[in-house]
């Protein structure tokens, strides 16, 4: 476990549109491209074995797109090499953080200087939802997943913690990029609820069904 105190000043960053780490989820990652596998290389040298998963802003320029403010560092532990020389990794998350500058420098991937003061319940205890209505979220995700043509285990969604699930689907389904952004800079886990039975519910109603969760 990564304390506060532990989190460096700067962090190598993956820009990766629609991927979504959140704090004490783990996001599974394909690394192939040379740079990547450059910066998981320095990653694994590091005494954190930090990645700052962060999203590219929507109509930037071809070759180094401008980023968001807010990302999510996560440790790597584990990964495992193919034949061909790619990697297959597990990131765990540990904290977001808010871009303070971009640095400059000699290698291939892009690094950033990250400012943690924000977010200081990522490292803390893990969250709960005093105010989650469980029947009525199930239900609405399960018109959600037949809407999706999408197939999951439920009993296991049902006995998972606050904090796992909705931080899972968060994570997991299928919204665009800006989404994902908005469920990232929820300020807590009931915001990050909220923000995500809205996803829901205006998927069904663009699909063509009128369906909202009181």
């Amino acid at each position: 476990m990564i304390s506060a105190a532990d989190l460096p000043e700067t962090i190598p960053v993956f820009p990766l549109p629609g991927a979504l780490l959140l704090p004490r989820a783990r996001l599974p990652l394909h690394i192939f491209e040379p740079r990547y596998l450059a910066m998981l290389d320095d990653a694994l040298k590091s005494p954190q074995r930090l990645i700052g998963m962060i999203q590219p802003r929507d109509g930037s320029r071809e070759g180094a797109p401008s980023l968001h403010a807010i990302g999510c560092a996560g440790r790597v532990t584990a990964f495992s090499e193919t034949e061909d020389g790619r990697y297959m990794i597990t990131l765990s998350g540990v904290s977001r953080f808010r871009v303070v500058q971009e640095v400059d420098g000699f290698t291939p991937y892009r690094r950033c200087a990250v400012n943690w003061d924000s977010f200081s319940r990522d490292t803390g205890a893990v969250e709960h939802d005093p105010g989650f209505n469980r029947d009525s979220f199930f239900r609405l995700l399960g018109r959600y997943f037949e809407s999706e043509g999408l197939q999951t285990d439920w009993d296991s969604l049902k006995d998972a913690e606050d904090e796992l699930l909705l931080n899972s689907l968060s994570m997991l389904c299928p919204f665009e990029p800006e989404d994902k952004q908005a469920l990232l800079e929820a300020p807590s886990l009931s915001t990050r609820r909220e923000t995500l039975v809205t996803l829901l519910e205006f998927a069904l109603r663009s699909g063509g069904q009128d369906e909202t969760m009181q």
